[in-house]
């Protein structure tokens, strides 16, 4: 099954900074490019942390307490000084819904993309993975029908009826194996374009180790 990756859907044209750019800087690049994040790289293009406007204005409500501090200042506060570190990331090689639940789950808005070597490659964002979603129903029930039942499980034509509705999947029917559940559930979540799944499958059979112990107690002689 093909799923789509991160790297077919991110720009690869990123505005990034360096450890030691001023804050002022940051703050320009942050307006100037209407972004709410930049990436912070070392000298081999890793990534080392993100400066975000949450850390530019985390650092401006704490400037008037640190104004009263009687040493000299060390000079102006930079990149490195204000971002956010380790950097939240993700492979170009990951599949985008991967890439969608690690930003809903670190409640982010942009990833920077990073190469095996750990390199930036490029930006993903909660607008890219929309993408995602944009998909025709009938699409999404023919890789159902096709690609998973068919494919995948072997499960005959007509066993298992599949309706989707503005991304929403319901299934009814029968597989053969009760083990077949677990994978069917998954595969589809996984597609691309699904929102969400309702099983109402059930299985011929149970061959479930849970089951064949059942069996096999019922089986011993007294």
């Amino acid at each position: 099954m093909k799923h789509i990756k991160v790297t077919d859907l991110m720009t690869d044209e990123v505005v990034a900074v360096a450890p030691d750019t001023t804050f002022k800087d940051v703050a320009k690049l942050l307006a100037q490019h209407g972004v709410s994040g930049l990436p912070v790289l070392d000298d081999e293009d890793r990534v080392v942390g993100v400066v975000s406007q949450t850390d530019i204005l985390a650092h401006s409500a704490s400037a008037p307490h640190a104004a009263q501090q009687t040493s000299p200042p060390a000079g102006p506060p930079t990149a490195g000084d204000v971002m956010s570190t380790p950097a939240v990331t993700v492979h170009a090689e990951e599949t985008a819904a991967d890439a969608a639940r690690l930003m809903t789950r670190r409640g982010i808005e942009r990833l920077p993309v990073v190469d095996e070597e750990e390199r930036l490659v490029g930006i993903v964002t909660r607008r890219d993975l929309l993408r995602l979603f944009v998909r025709p129903d009938s699409e999404i029930r023919r890789r159902v029908t096709d690609e998973v039942l068919t494919e995948v499980l072997g499960v005959p034509t007509g066993d298992v009826d599949v309706h989707v509705v503005d991304g929403f999947v319901t299934l009814n029917g029968l597989v053969e194996r009760r083990s077949q559940l677990p994978a069917l559930l998954s595969l589809v979540e996984r597609l691309d374009g699904v929102v969400a799944v309702a099983s109402h499958v059930g299985a011929r059979t149970d061959d479930t180790p849970a089951a064949h112990a059942g069996h096999a107690r019922h089986a011993q002689p007294w």
